[in-house]
């Protein structure tokens, strides 16, 4: 997947928006799948590609009401990555880190294999087709919609040995339904939405030609 591809899958989930549906499958009897498999299942999905360009600040925009993208915990760690990467730009990132929640969670719930292989580490790929096919063995699935998400916010960035790693946290809305095999309904439901929160941790070699940012890690809070 090139880099216009990923910019162009955000531009059209920054403009559709609410059009997010798709299909997950739940573990054993009315106990609803989580939205991601827990952070000990290795589950992430996630690569971010961002535009080239150089800044001078740590953030040029905001996603929430107090204007800044990141937490004052990660500031010391973003300081460190845009001294070692001077194309860095946290509001950049954010934009890409949004759209790529969306995407990734789409792919998921849809059991596209293709698309989270392009988005995932090793690990996290396998752990996805891992839940992805035992649900599918039982003939399970689950009608998801992405509602909104409330906010997204750095929470952590750290640079180790030329890797850097960049820990999300999400507050977003999901409505969601289980059925089984027959289409019965099991669980969930599409009228009341769930409050997620989530922590995803994206990765990137610094001075690699790669773009992508990688979601290394997944996990609900």
């Amino acid at each position: 997947m090139t880099a216009f591809s990923i910019v162009l899958l955000a531009m059209i989930a920054a403009f559709l928006g609410m059009r997010l549906y798709s299909v997950l499958g739940k573990r054993t009897g009315h106990e609803q799948e989580p939205v991601l498999p827990r952070r000990d299942d290795r589950s992430a999905p996630a690569p971010i590609r961002l535009d080239d360009g150089e800044t001078s600040a740590i953030v040029t925009s905001a996603t929430d009401t107090a204007g800044l993208v990141y937490e004052p915990s990660a500031e010391a760690g973003l300081r460190q990555l845009l001294a070692n990467d001077r194309n860095f730009d946290a509001g950049r990132f954010m934009e890409g880190a949004r759209a790529a929640y969306r995407m990734i969670l789409e792919a998921f719930w849809k059991g596209d294999r293709e698309t989270l292989r392009d988005l995932c580490d090793d690990d996290s790929y396998d752990a996805f087709v891992e839940a992805i096919d035992a649900r599918e063995a039982r003939g399970e699935t689950l009608e998801n919609r992405l509602i909104r998400i409330d906010s997204a916010k750095i929470t952590a960035a750290e640079l180790n040995r030329g890797e850097a790693r960049i820990t999300v946290r999400y507050h977003a809305d999901i409505s969601a339904i289980t059925r089984d095999a027959d289409g019965k309904l099991i669980a969930g439901s599409m009228s009341d939405a769930a409050q997620t929160d989530d922590l995803w941790t994206f990765r990137r070699q610094i001075g690699s030609n790669d773009p992508n940012w990688l979601l290394d890690e997944a996990e609900s809070a």
